[in-house]
């Protein structure tokens, strides 16, 4: 049994300074970075990217940049996560440019999809009710539970996981979960215990 993996999804709208609250995050201890501000255009993304580079490097975080390839090459980034759609259309040339591509599931034949395209994980949800997907309802445990059966990649849990629901996801074979608001809004003398919290009460069968 070891302890699953905490990634953190980034919602810069979430925090008040966020390349700060992206330095507290690192250092606390999470496993990883997604930076996904899918909203900025290339050229903001790749700025913002730049920082958050310097920061995961200083703690020694792996950063995955999320749908701006190209921006990624030019920072010699080579994690990667993208919409489903966009990884199917990848070229294989291209793929092969990255180490680790992952991508975004919300079905188990999404997943299998995901898989034979050339993904070395995938985040599947959301899984409980979550404010990010306000009047959407979850789609529960049971789907997570098939997700994971469907591939022999790693499958992250994200979408309203807590300490205390985290450990279903566990049960039903997820290698990890992906936090977004608790740990975008968390205040830097709560997360260290934060993010403990999660490994303490989250202990993964794979």
């Amino acid at each position: 049994m070891s302890t699953c993996k905490i990634i953190c999804v980034s919602n810069r709208k979430l925090a008040g300074d966020f390349p700060a609250q992206l330095a507290r995050v690192a250092r606390a201890g999470v496993d990883g970075i997604i930076l996904r501000e899918k909203d900025l255009s290339e050229t903001e993304y790749e700025e913002l990217a730049t920082r958050a580079k310097a920061i995961c490097e200083e703690y020694s975080v792996p950063l995955t940049l999320h749908t701006y390839g190209e921006a990624a090459l030019r920072l010699g980034i080579r994690r990667l996560h993208l919409p489903l759609h966009m990884l199917l259309a990848m070229e294989e040339t291209k793929k092969r440019k990255f180490d680790v591509l992952g991508a975004s599931v919300h079905a188990p034949e999404e997943a299998v999809a995901a898989e034979a395209a050339g993904a070395a994980y995938v985040t599947a949800g959301h899984v409980f009710a979550t404010d990010c997907k306000k009047g959407l309802p979850p789609r529960g445990i049971p789907f997570l539970g098939e997700v994971c059966e469907a591939v022999h990649i790693p499958v992250y849990a994200i979408g309203g996981i807590t300490p205390q629901n985290a450990p279903l996801c566990a049960e039903a074979g997820a290698a990890g979960v992906c936090l977004m608001s608790s740990l975008m809004r968390a205040l830097e003398e709560e997360l260290p215990d934060l993010v403990r919290s999660y490994k303490k009460e989250f202990p993964c069968q794979t």
